[in-house]
């Protein structure tokens, strides 16, 4: 577990960091969130103006004040308080237009974007999970990931952005030498923000990698939770997971130093202006004629424009965390397997027998593409018999079940059902036709019905009862208080060895398949499990072609064919009449 999740972050945070273009990030949007993008935008540079504006209003008052009369000051001041209100107002209209129409926009791509990201995991070949997806990165992605994009489509940089411009429009037409004379400062701040920006792209994505390998070891220990606590490894586990939020925690330290370092220079530069500003201010009133309230607006413009400035380097990071984000996930949406579960064309057979012929097959796994597994190797299953295959472990027997279940395609030779190249065939009704019973039975944190169900979703009450009698599981199921409600536990933990595997056997007879594949299905069993179990297969086997994959040769009952393989290729193959 060291190495795997060592090499894992070691792998991913060596990778340089791929970014999709800014505009690419609305890709899967659609109509009606361009509208709501559209409204909110143009509430945010409604708002952003306006931050500008009350410049204008601070320099009337100042102006008022200079009035010569008491009354004539009273009445000056009225009119710029009204416009104060007015202002308010007209900003109110526009927050809540940019935040309202940003925050349903946001929230309905990313959505989207989950939605679409989970489909095309489900629709990945079994090689995509072997080399580049874990459990953990996948969780991640979707969490993590989307969040990022969301942050990204914000709306702060639009009111920043509209700010900036504003700000900087209303001080050159008020008072363009003293705006020249604290514009100075405006290539210090942008280098300050260049320079934080670009150290930020740098570390954001190892925050990210190291929370998904967090993830993964939860992952790995939740889901081996009695291995873990019969080895002791409770320690181990704390201490591999601390590690990993170690690193993220370190990571988001250099991040704050960065935004830190960057936000404060910013605001240094911006402060440091003000003396500059009032010092040149007042020599512009003695030789230029300005007045003092033409002073407070070009001031507070410059300093609401430089001070957004300022403000947008957080969007642009999350703008740059979120390009980043984007490129992974829509790598992942866009890839298109070799082995496509979506693919609704091939061939449907009208009546399938269920014989099965291996032709000259080699095989190696994409995670270990150096090393052959299946190395020529050819046989032949007749319909409706049962063919064992035997051998020590490595010798390639569970590869021959993927293959037929086409979890994968040969490098070379042909997989053929009913003298038909399983490729052509249709993927989606060929593995409609093949029951697989493992060895260890995967069922869902649900109930015993649903997970019997899974295998027929239109399945009757009658079916699943009479599915749960040919699998011996009738007789404990009808025992437990809530009988097929009952809830089974994360990865059927709260059901014995033996009745996982009887649940497993039932949603196998009520898919209803011509084709039984049996990997290893009783070797984890006691005697008396394997005995029940092996009760029910012997049930299920009847007219139905059958390849049984089995470690030992004692644990091979009732059938037609033996065949031995080692180290990926056919040594023996012996007729149960002969044996």
């Amino acid at each position: 577990m060291d190495a795997t999740a060592e090499a894992s972050s070691g792998g991913k945070g060596d990778r340089p960091e791929k970014k999709v273009p800014l505009l690419d990030m609305f890709r899967y949007a659609d109509r009606l969130d361009v509208l709501l993008m559209a409204v909110g935008s143009l509430g945010a540079v409604a708002n952003g103006v306006s931050e500008p504006l009350i410049s204008i209003l601070f320099g009337d008052v100042i102006n008022s004040f200079g009035q010569s009369t008491t009354s004539t000051v009273l009445r000056a001041v009225t009119k710029v308080c009204l416009n104060f209100i007015y202002l308010g107002v007209a900003a109110a209209v526009a927050s809540f237009l940019q935040v309202s129409c940003w925050t349903m926009a946001g929230e309905r791509h990313s959505s989207r974007i989950r939605s679409l990201y989970l489909k095309s995991v489900l629709r990945q070949d079994i090689a995509f999970f072997d080399t580049q997806m874990t459990t953990g990165e996948a969780v991640s992605r979707m969490s993590s990931d989307t969040v990022m994009i969301q942050d990204a489509l914000g709306e702060k940089l639009v009111q920043h952005t509209s700010a900036f411009f504003g700000g900087f429009i209303i001080a050159f037409t008020k008072g363009w030498l003293l705006t020249l004379a604290m514009l100075t400062s405006l290539p210090l701040i942008a280098i300050a923000g260049s320079v934080s920006a670009q150290l930020l792209t740098r570390v954001s994505s190892k925050r990210l990698t190291s929370y998904s390998d967090a993830a993964d070891t939860v992952e790995l220990t939740i889901g081996s939770i009695r291995t873990v606590v019969s080895f002791n490894g409770e320690k181990k586990a704390i201490e591999m997971y601390n590690k990993f939020i170690k690193n993220a925690y370190m990571t988001v330290v250099e991040e704050g130093l960065v935004s830190g370092f960057g936000m404060g220079s910013v605001f240094c530069i911006i402060f440091s202006s003000y003396g500059l500003a009032f010092w040149y201010g007042g020599k512009l009133i003695i030789d230029k004629g300005y007045t003092g309230g033409k002073i407070i607006t070009v001031l507070f413009a410059v300093l609401t424009g430089a001070t957004s400035l300022g403000n947008a380097t957080p969007s642009i990071s999350a703008i740059v965390g979120g390009q980043s984000a984007a490129y992974r996930l829509f790598e992942t949406i866009e890839r298109k397997p070799g082995i496509d579960s979506d693919d609704t064309s091939g061939i449907v057979l009208e009546n399938i027998k269920g014989d099965i012929e291996i032709k000259d097959v080699h095989f190696s796994y994409p995670a270990r593409p150096e090393q052959l597994v299946l190395d020529g190797l050819s046989l032949q299953v007749a319909s409706g018999t049962t063919m064992a295959i035997v051998g020590e472990s490595g010798s390639g027997k569970s590869t021959v079940i993927s293959l037929v279940e086409r979890f994968y395609d040969p490098q070379a030779g042909e997989v053929l059902i009913d003298g038909v190249n399983i490729k052509n065939l249709n993927l989606d009704w060929i593995r409609g036709k093949i029951g697989l019973v493992s060895q260890e039975p995967s069922l869902f944190m649900t109930s015993i019905k649903d997970n019997i169900i899974y295998g027929k979703e239109d399945a009757t009450l009658e079916e699943i009862k009479r599915a749960a009698e040919l699998a011996n599981a009738a007789s404990f199921i009808d025992k437990l208080p809530n009988g097929y409600n009952t809830l089974v536990g994360q990865h059927g933990t709260l059901l014995s060895g033996g009745q996982k595997q009887r649940i497993a056997i039932a949603r196998a007879i009520l898919k209803d398949p011509k084709i039984l594949l049996l990997d290893e299905a009783t070797s984890a069993l006691d005697v008396e499990s394997e005995r029940i179990v092996q009760e029910a297969l012997n049930r299920i086997m009847v007219e139905r072609t059958t390849l049984i994959v089995a470690h030992r040769l004692s644990t091979v009952r009732n059938v037609d064919c033996i065949t031995v393989v080692h180290q990926g290729k056919i040594v023996e193959q012996v007729l149960i009449k002969h044996w």
